[in-house]
């Protein structure tokens, strides 16, 4: 079952700066993993809300092309998804599990992707 959105994720240019200003507009960096161009994080936002940030976005990058999908918060993400394709939706990525290597800890999650009727991406997350 849905729950709302989970996460929005986003290409930046300059990962540090975004960190630096949705900090301080009232953000909090809770999970962390990856190195270099490979680091990513999560900033919650408030109601377990977060936005998850990854580096190495190009400089040149549109600004329409920055978020790279939503994610649903489910309860049952093979359930979700199901409903997806069955609704129209065209799967990317099936149904899998997988842990973030994140900071403080792991985190365990079910997720699946799908490009929606328009061609936006959509994830199911599910935190295990």
């Amino acid at each position: 079952m849905l729950q709302g959105f989970h996460h929005v994720a986003i290409q930046c240019k300059d990962i540090d700066k975004s960190i630096a200003f949705y900090t301080a507009i009232g953000g909090k960096v809770c999970r962390t993993w990856g190195e270099g161009n490979s680091r990513a994080c999560m900033i919650c936002v408030g109601n377990d809300n977060c936005l998850e940030l990854f580096a190495n976005g190009a400089p040149d990058r549109p600004a329409d092309k920055t978020v790279v999908h939503f994610a649903f918060r489910s309860t049952d993400t093979a359930a979700d998804f199901a409903k997806a394709i069955a609704a129209g939706a065209v799967e990317t990525k099936p149904v899998a599990d997988f842990t973030i290597p994140s900071k403080p800890e792991p985190l365990a999650i079910r997720f699946a992707f799908c490009k929606g009727l328009d061609g936006e991406i959509i994830e199911f997350f599910q935190i295990m």
